[in-house]
């Protein structure tokens, strides 16, 4: 990681610092249009075909029966069991709070207006299955499907030679999801998107996943033939702010553990203080080499960089500016800048809340906004389960009460068969 300072800095270079990775490329999305567009033509044929090239897949059936995964889920040793349901404890616990309650008004005398929130019939979950097993998404995206009340759940992951990891399995059992299926990227995106005579369609997509699982959901969901998606995922960030007093070790930690997701994701540190800036980049050597994915980590941190800046104010500007997935915190009296706080997708005050914390047990939801999406939506919720329906009733009173409104408002955008459907009863 390079160290600069934002005094020596143009405006130019520092937007330019503080780029992201480019995201997709042309060759991706060709590659990707294909693949969507075999599937949607020819259906299952093509998901099977595509799951044996890019999967690996040995035979022509990628579901796993509820006894599969019921036999992997037994497997499971009892110390990580029980780190699961704790964690699942805590991520139901903060998402049953979510859920909203619909409500009732009289806008007028005569005019009732109503609006109930029901769940997502059909969505499915995209689970990344390449370097790492993340079962831990599997909570995160099927307890707020849960909550919601979503009649069938299914998931798409690619398993390694076929074999479900019993934590996986164990984490789909816990969600209750209704069909697993051995298959990944953007095959298992078109597959969920379009249906099959095999697979019936879902309604919206759920999931992080590489630039080929981001290229099939974005392309998918311009399609009227296909779904909605949760939100474009790209690659992890983080961007922590601290000052004189921050543990150098803890920073690195931080810093380490997402630049241990992927080649392409970012770290950015932003301080006040030089001397924590070399003494963060000295612990960073230190613990990389202790890491069993180090070279995926070394080469996301070339991505990535220190900041030095005049204060922690410029530091917050700079951070609601980047609008980062995930915010650190770790300063004096912290409180008392959390009001200034206006783009983050998930916040860790204080350093003592890591950010792997959030990632797996805290209660908050890992599934978050990135590319600077921050700046207009949160991430996955309850809600976003749910879908808002708007009920309204009139009574005769109530109906001739707004009449001269909406007749009014029509006649002035020239569409008379919306003032006549008033006109019409009123003369009755």
């Amino acid at each position: 990681m390079k160290i600069y300072s934002s005094k020596s800095l143009s405006e130019k270079k520092l937007k330019k610092l503080f780029a992201r990775p480019a995201g997709e490329d042309e060759k991706v999305l060709s590659s990707v249009k294909q693949i969507v567009d075999n599937i949607k033509k020819d259906g299952h044929s093509s998901v099977i075909r595509y799951a044996k090239k890019l999967d690996g897949l040995k035979s022509n059936n990628i579901l796993f029966t509820q006894k599969e995964i019921n036999n992997a889920a037994s497997l499971i040793e009892p110390d990580l069991k029980k780190a699961i349901n704790i964690a699942a404890g805590n991520i139901y616990k903060f998402h049953e709070k979510q859920k909203p309650h619909g409500y009732e008004i009289e806008t007028m005398i005569g005019i009732k207006c109503e609006r109930k929130y029901l769940p997502i019939e059909n969505v499915g979950l995209y689970i990344p299955g390449g370097s790492a097993v993340l079962f831990s998404t599997v909570l995160m995206l099927g307890i707020p499907a849960m909550i919601a009340g979503c009649k069938r759940i299914i998931m798409c992951s690619p398993v390694r030679n076929g074999k479900l990891e019993p934590a996986l399995a164990y984490a789909a059992k816990t969600i209750g999801v209704n069909e697993f299926y051995n298959i990944g990227g953007a095959q298992a995106v078109a597959m969920m998107a379009y249906g099959t005579k095999e697979v019936n369609k879902v309604d919206k997509i759920f999931g992080p996943g590489n630039q080929y699982v981001t290229a099939a959901k974005s392309l998918v969901s311009t399609d009227p033939k296909g779904c909605l998606i949760d939100m474009p995922a790209g690659p992890s960030e983080v961007l922590i702010i601290a000052d004189e007093k921050a543990d150098e070790a803890f920073i690195a930690s931080d810093l380490l553990s997402q630049a241990e997701h992927g080649i392409d994701s970012q770290v950015i540190l932003l301080t006040t203080s030089e001397l924590l800036a070399n003494k963060v980049i000295t612990e960073v050597k230190i613990q990389l080499k202790e890491l069993p994915r180090n070279e995926i980590a070394e080469k996301c941190l070339k991505n990535s960089f220190v900041l030095i800046v005049n204060s922690i104010d410029e530091a917050m500007a700079l951070s609601n500016n980047y609008a980062p997935e995930h915010l650190i915190i770790n300063v004096t009296n912290v409180k008392k800048y959390l009001k200034k706080i206006q783009n983050a997708g998930s916040v860790f005050v204080g350093p003592y809340s890591p950010e792997s914390v959030g990632d797996y047990a805290s209660g908050t939801n890992h599934s978050l906004p990135t590319y600077g999406y921050a700046k207009s939506i949160g991430g996955v919720s309850v809600e976003a389960f749910m879908k808002g329906i708007t009920y309204q009733e009139l009574s005769k009173e109530g109906l001739k009460n707004i009449s001269e409104t909406v007749i009014k408002m029509a006649e002035a955008e020239k569409l008379q068969a919306h003032a006549n459907a008033v006109k019409v009863r009123i003369s009755k």
